[in-house]
């Protein structure tokens, strides 16, 4: 089956969520659906013919870490679960619990990635807005 362009999943996705919180016939009327912008954030200028979106799910064991590394693309975060511990190029590091989001851009870098609980894994959903074929890290040297 063909991949459809991401324009068409998200649409897709949207009209399932609109008609999955629609009223049923003889029911009381449901409350109305809001939505709320967390987060507005600029990106960069990308070749629009080629746009794909990847969703990934990231885990951090306890006490884990990565290496410096990039992102080739602009990636959004959302945390779901414990605590990760980042810092992004000259940023000051923070600490991000669940409900808080983060956002990398291209020319950034994530020097620190560590979850500095001893027992309890960091869940962050990783959103990366690609417009070219290309791995989503890339170690920093």
């Amino acid at each position: 089956m063909p991949a459809l362009p991401s324009r068409f999943v998200l649409a897709g996705a949207l009209a399932l969520v609109a008609g999955t919180h629609g009223p049923t016939v003889g029911a009381s009327p449901q409350p109305a659906v809001t939505g709320s912008p967390i987060r507005v954030v600029p990106l960069p200028k990308m070749d629009g013919e080629h746009l794909t979106m990847r969703l990934v799910e990231v885990t951090y064991p306890p006490g884990a870490s990565s290496q410096a590394h990039r992102h080739p693309c602009p990636v959004i975060g959302y945390m779901i679960s414990g605590t990760m511990r980042m810092q992004v190029s000259d940023q000051a590091p923070a600490e991000y619990k669940p409900g808080d989001t983060f956002v990398e851009m291209p020319t950034d870098v994530h020097r620190v990635g560590t979850n500095p609980s001893p027992d309890t894994p960091a869940v962050f959903l990783a959103t990366f807005v690609c417009d070219h074929d290309t791995p989503l890290s890339i170690p920093e040297r």
